[in-house]
């Protein structure tokens, strides 16, 4: 049986994971930390074909240049001496226009409308998983300000022109979709097609179903590298250890280059931090997701509990917590939700993660390099989760040397 060695246990890997053995392959996970710690454990739950647009878009450098200026903005490049991250910008700067996102939108809305339709899968009675909090209850863009309004009409026009439902809401409207928690704001732009889950509760659920179909994991080592002979990858190495395989899938998150550089791959991404901290047992609670617009975070309800996250911080892969960006969250909210009962939360119980950004904004999905079995699947930014099963499907493909559910072309690695 062909043996999969996958590197990274995020939900792209472990979407990875779930349909090469569905396809019929032996699979083993590398991870360097407890695949219950990872970014995709702790961020937004959101699924959102909504976002369309890259981060990469005109106007975006202004803006960043403005946050930065700002300790509690909800964005920051932390200053550092490094190549990779020069040439990170330099190609950021050289897309953030609008022949780039014309040609973005397409891919990221098939790759989005992919992953959704494989969710409902997932979620659905003959489903192997168990519950992980699937609802289908849209997302709102919430603003306040007449500026905001006129950009979120802007991108509302646009979505509904690529066939993504986009409904512009006045403030009343918005509270009567919200009947249960008081909402202050001059309106929204709805997303009834969006969704959310509880990304803690998927990746437990993914977890005990990979591991009762005898899936592999290898954690809290890291990859050290790989064996190699002529044109194809035959190990992957540990400290200490040294496990053979047939493919390689590096899945790494904001590690990837770390990894992709031990297999001569040279690949542009930078870590973008995040933070989340939660509201438990809150009664009532929010019902419908939500991006606060201005101050660039996200509240989503998980049960009986409320998520707020938000922030991208570029910072290579340090992980400490800087509370000044977790208390531009916090002070944030209550412009928005003005009953909610919002504090400043203590250093120990606030999540941070790494996205993995690419400089255009689009991931990295596809064969890499100068070895046959190597495939890459990284890059995905802030929809890690959102793209996460279409990823691992056309990963699956890839490995199967299969016709793809889409074209990859937009997301070859080579298109720098």
């Amino acid at each position: 049986m062909t043996h999969v060695g996958i590197i990274g246990g995020g939900i792209v890997g472990l979407s990875s994971a779930y349909y090469l053995h569905r396809a019929g392959y032996r699979v083993t996970v590398f991870d360097q930390n407890p695949i219950t710690d990872g970014c995709s454990f702790g961020n937004a739950g959101m699924i959102v074909p909504s976002h369309i647009i890259p981060l990469a878009q005109p106007g975006m450098i202004a803006k960043g240049m403005r946050w930065m200026l700002r300790s509690t903005s909800p964005f920051y490049v932390r200053p550092r001496l490094s190549a990779d991250l020069l040439r990170w910008g330099w190609l950021f700067y050289r897309h953030a226009n609008a022949r780039h996102v014309e040609r973005a939108i397409p891919a990221l809305r098939d790759l989005s409308l992919l992953s959704k339709k494989l969710y409902i899968e997932l979620a659905g009675p003959s489903s192997p998983l168990a519950d992980f909090g699937w609802q289908e209850r849209g997302l709102f863009m919430l603003y306040k300000t007449a500026s905001a309004e006129h950009e979120m009409a802007e991108e509302a026009e646009v979505a509904n022109r690529a066939g993504i439902e986009a409904q512009v809401l006045n403030g009343t409207q918005v509270q009567d979709l919200e009947p249960d928690v008081r909402v202050d704001v001059r309106g929204a732009v709805y997303y009834p097609g969006d969704a959310h889950l509880n990304p803690g509760a998927l990746v437990r659920t993914l977890l005990d179903y990979l591991r009762g179909q005898g899936v592999g994991f290898v954690t809290g080592t890291a990859v050290t590298g790989f064996g190699t002979n002529g044109n194809r990858v035959t190990a992957v190495q540990t400290a200490g250890n040294e496990v053979a395989v047939d493919e390689v899938v590096v899945a790494g998150g904001a590690w990837s280059p770390e990894i992709a550089a031990r297999l001569g791959v040279n690949l542009s991404l930078q870590g973008g931090k995040g933070y989340s901290f939660m509201l438990r047992g809150l009664t009532p609670n929010v019902r419908v997701p939500a991006i606060m617009l201005e101050a660039r975070a996200t509240a989503t309800p998980m049960g009986s509990d409320l998520r707020f996250a938000g922030t991208l911080e570029v910072a290579g892969t340090d992980l400490t917590v800087n509370l000044n960006r977790v208390r531009g969250i916090a002070e944030s909210i209550n412009q928005y939700y003005p009953e909610l009962p919002v504090q400043m939360p203590a250093v120990d119980a606030v999540w941070r993660g790494l996205r993995p950004c690419s400089p255009d904004g689009l991931p990295y999905i596809g064969r890499a390099g100068r070895f046959d079995n190597v495939t890459l699947a990284t890059g995905h930014g802030m929809m890690g989760l959102s793209l996460g099963p279409a990823t691992g499907l056309l990963v699956a493909e890839t490995v199967a040397n299969r016709p793809e559910s889409m074209d990859l072309t937009p997301f070859r690695l080579d298109r720098f």
